[in-house]
């Protein structure tokens, strides 16, 4: 007697396959949508506006920079004029706008059209939803990023000539999975807030808010709170010192600063650290360059942050739409 092939599926591989298809029906949405043509040109603007500013500014030094160690590399982060920031610096402050697009009307976007009842309903089971829309989200994003990197990528290659190594590659990538990671936690953000906020509007504007207070103000933050957990006395040299170190922690709850920490140690071989460092260091410091291992052995603890932040907010989003009545 022949068995059903639907009786033998477990409810393992049913679950599995209802996030997958609620991944891929959302990322059909999503690149077919207004907001990723937007975004893709927006951010594909000024990544090849940085670039060739930058690349224009090599070009006019290449007798003194023509044997520079990871000249390419050096695209995504070095300012020129008339641009006044550097392509990561870019990618740092725009980003999260990406996340934020994609992740802040997730679930109250199809609570007000009144769809998410019959997203709930078998076979499609309620973490399907909300991991299929996270899914495709984190996947549109890393398509846009991908495909606005090797547009810079290219100019620089035609307006230098220079083919980057295998190293460098690898390099790149690596600071791509670190820029997705990035991503990840607004959109993980932006997801938390469309489960706990019922008006997409207002989802929006907490994500904004809190990407601006971080993005424009948390440096001062960061400095005001070393003020005050480690303050300088003019008596003790080393308090300095201590406030200082405190300073850079504290910065580091952002995480525009641990990106930013990432994309300098992971773009640039000659960053041998990314905190404090004493004049006793700089001078007992042998100029050489780093590995891409050691390089991302250095920036390892950023990364892992970036990974476990994103983890732990999209678990604060999961948690409440678990237990919400959708039904209603």
């Amino acid at each position: 007697m022949t068995a059903n092939p639907e009786t033998t599926f477990t409810p393992w591989t049913r679950k599995r396959s209802g996030w997958a298809i609620i991944a891929r029906k959302e990322f059909a949405d999503h690149i077919l949508s207004i907001r990723f043509i937007a975004l893709l040109v927006l951010l594909g603007l000024v990544g090849v506006g940085t670039v060739y500013a930058a690349a224009t500014a090599l070009k006019d030094a290449a007798p003194a920079t023509a044997n520079t160690p990871g000249l390419f590399l050096r695209l995504f982060s070095v300012q020129a004029d008339p641009v006044p920031l550097s392509f990561v610096t870019f990618l740092g402050f725009l980003a999260p706008v990406l996340g934020i697009a994609f992740g802040f009307d997730a679930i109250n976007g199809e609570r007000s059209q009144g769809t998410l009842p019959r997203l709930v309903s078998q076979p499609i089971h309620r973490d399907d939803v909300i991991n299929g829309k996270f899914v495709a989200g984190l996947s549109i994003v890393g398509l846009i990023i991908t495909v606005i990197s090797v547009l810079v990528a290219g100019v620089g290659i035609v307006m230098l000539g220079i083919v980057p190594s295998a190293g460098q590659v690898a390099r790149l990538l690596i600071w791509l999975i670190a820029t997705v990671l990035y991503v990840g936690v607004w959109l993980a953000f932006a997801t938390f807030c469309s489960v706990i906020v019922r008006r997409a509007s207002t989802s929006a504007l907490l994500s904004i808010a809190l990407w601006l207070v971080f993005a424009l103000f948390g440096s001062l933050l960061a400095h005001l709170a070393a003020g005050v957990f480690s303050p300088i006395d003019q008596g003790n040299p080393e308090s300095a010192y201590n406030n200082a170190q405190a300073e850079v922690t504290l910065a580091r709850v952002s995480p525009t600063v641990l990106y930013q920490e990432s994309s300098l140690a992971l773009l640039n071989s000659d960053v041998r650290s990314v905190g404090l460092i004493t004049y006793e260091q700089i001078d007992q410091a042998l100029p050489s360059e780093l590995s891409l291992t050691q390089s991302v052995l250095l920036v390892w603890p950023q990364l892992v942050s970036l990974l476990a932040i994103t983890v732990v907010i999209f678990a604060f989003a999961y948690v409440p739409f678990m237990h919400q009545e959708v039904r209603a």
